[in-house]
């Protein structure tokens, strides 16, 4: 039998760098020369903020290119960059600054945003947390996972991947260890996308991947 599957906590800590751009030549040039960090926590870490409401684009810089800039076309490119598919995140940022300088080479004015609504360039600390909670079977797995938090969700499915390339969730991780009964979960799993969903919205997918016709996993 497996070891307990252990559930973690996580809160994000916000911090400034101090460090804007009021029009798409300064988000270019910011973008070169930011931390990677940075990066991270405008398309992982947004997440996990309550504030992050936009379904569409599931990216900060996305999401100021449509909202400040006003470009719907720039928006749609940088919406569609999936962070997963780039092997480290210095390739993701050549991938963003290779999006914003076609951009800017097709523009006959550089996109500027109004005062006040200039990108301001952020990263995240995280504080992880044991809730001492644990499932010892499937069945008590599938009854907590409609009880975690968002920061847990986040925890074992958004970090775990970026932690763990080609690992698609610490759930079915240690459902693999069950062999073959479980492998209709993990394929449910596998199939649930994130980017489609917020991070509640998530937790509910999972637990439909576990429970699909709401009459228990057995143990």
């Amino acid at each position: 039998m497996p070891a307990p599957f252990k559930i973690v906590d996580c809160a994000l800590t916000i911090l400034s760098l101090g460090r804007s751009a009021q029009n798409l030549r300064e988000l270019r040039d910011h973008l070169a020369s930011v931390p990677a960090q940075s990066l991270s926590h405008h398309f992982y870490d947004s997440l996990l903020r309550p504030a992050f409401d936009d379904p569409e684009y599931r990216n900060d810089f996305a999401l100021w290119a449509r909202r400040q800039l006003h470009d719907a076309l720039l928006a749609e490119r940088l919406g569609v960059i999936d962070p997963m598919d780039y092997p480290d995140l210095e390739q993701l940022r050549q991938q963003l600054v290779d999006v914003v300088e076609d951009r800017l080479s097709e523009a006959n004015e550089v996109p500027q945003a109004a005062r006040g609504k200039e990108f301001h360039f952020l990263k995240s600390q995280f504080v992880i947390l044991e809730t001492g909670a644990s499932a010892t079977t499937i069945g008590e797995l599938a009854e907590i996972i409609p009880k975690l938090s968002t920061g847990s969700i986040f925890h074992h499915v958004i970090e775990t991947r970026r932690r763990q390339p080609g690992r698609p969730d610490d759930f079915s991780g240690w459902l693999e260890a069950w062999g073959a009964p479980s492998a209709p979960i993990r394929e449910r799993l596998q199939a649930v996308d994130y980017h489609l969903w917020s991070l509640s919205e998530l937790r509910e997918q999972i637990a439909l991947a576990f429970d699909p016709l709401g009459k228990g996993v057995e143990p």
